[in-house]
């Protein structure tokens, strides 16, 4: 294998095109840098320097070869710099989970804020429901999850980054709509209801069911995406239980009913980490995080 030795003394003969004034360069006698290129072209197999008595010049291989050794030398110059940026989480990669609320909601402005304080930190994104952010971060595929409680305390540790009202979407021009009152148990239950997944979209079920015991005879639609939801409501299918940010949709056609004390602030979406990552910049990111309003 080529020294690095070797790919200076090249590169200082290429960029002299001669062997007295690269040898005063490197601060040696000429015998020893010619020994040098003589090794490097004997274990390469090729002649990279034409050279005579009067002049020296660049073979073809010489030219391909002066610009891969430049690259060489400069990622060894870049190499320990790096290694430090690294090891004090000013550099590195943050794979971060999302739900699919969560890219309408807090995702952007969090990934805005992180890219300001960590220039140099690579995000990589990956949309997934909780249970496969849980997954992904014991198993090291990801560092960070935007995810819904429950979460074992004892594996994750978490920052709450918002907390928002359970709300019920309408069709626009509904009754509920323009109803002076919070609605009724009894009035919800007379309405075609468009339902969260109980086994795709559990935490939002669980809310749902909370605020009023499903009568499955009225479940017209069950699906897993609050956007999907919001767009059946639109159409008229039928109401639904949404977090307040889904108004952030912009989808035409439904309405937003306050559900009253009851439904407010319960929608909690978390940062959660594996309190076992050694990721230097995730600490960084966690550190940051701190300083965000929840």
């Amino acid at each position: 294998m080529f020294t690095l030795d070797q790919l200076r003394c090249f590169i200082a003969v290429a960029e002299e095109l001669h062997f007295g004034r690269a040898a005063e360069r490197l601060r040696m006698t000429q015998p020893p840098l010619s020994r040098q290129i003589q090794r490097l072209e004997a274990h390469l197999g090729v002649t990279l320097l034409d050279r005579d008595n009067r002049s020296v010049a660049l073979t073809e291989a010489g030219q391909a070869f002066l610009r891969e050794s430049r690259e060489i030398l400069a990622a060894v110059q870049r190499a320990p710099s790096t290694a430090r940026e690294v090891a004090a989480g000013r550099s590195g990669v943050v794979r971060i989970g999302f739900t699919a609320a969560s890219g309408y909601s807090v995702l952007g402005p969090l990934l805005t804020a992180i890219s300001e304080a960590l220039p140099n930190v690579r995000l990589e994104l990956e949309e997934l429901v909780t249970n496969e952010q849980r997954d992904a971060l014991a198993d090291g595929s990801l560092d960070l999850g935007l995810a819904r409680p429950p979460f074992d305390p004892e594996r994750f540790d978490s920052r709450l980054l918002l907390a928002e009202d359970l709300v019920l979407a309408v069709p626009a021009g509904h009754p509920l709509a323009s109803a002076a009152d919070i609605p009724s148990r009894e009035r919800l239950q007379t309405e075609p209801l468009i339902m969260h997944s109980p086994t795709k979209a559990r935490y939002f079920y669980d809310l749902a069911v909370r605020m009023l015991p499903v009568d499955h005879a009225r479940v017209v639609h069950v699906v897993s995406q609050i956007a999907t939801m919001v767009a059946l409501v639109a159409a008229g299918r039928g109401i639904a239980f949404v977090p307040e940010s889904a108004r952030l949709l912009g989808i035409d056609g439904v309405a937003y009913v306050d559900l009253g004390p009851d439904a407010h602030d319960i929608v909690q979406l978390h940062a959660i980490w594996s309190s076992a990552s050694r990721n230097p910049a995730l600490a960084r990111v966690v550190r940051l995080l701190d300083d965000l309003p929840a």
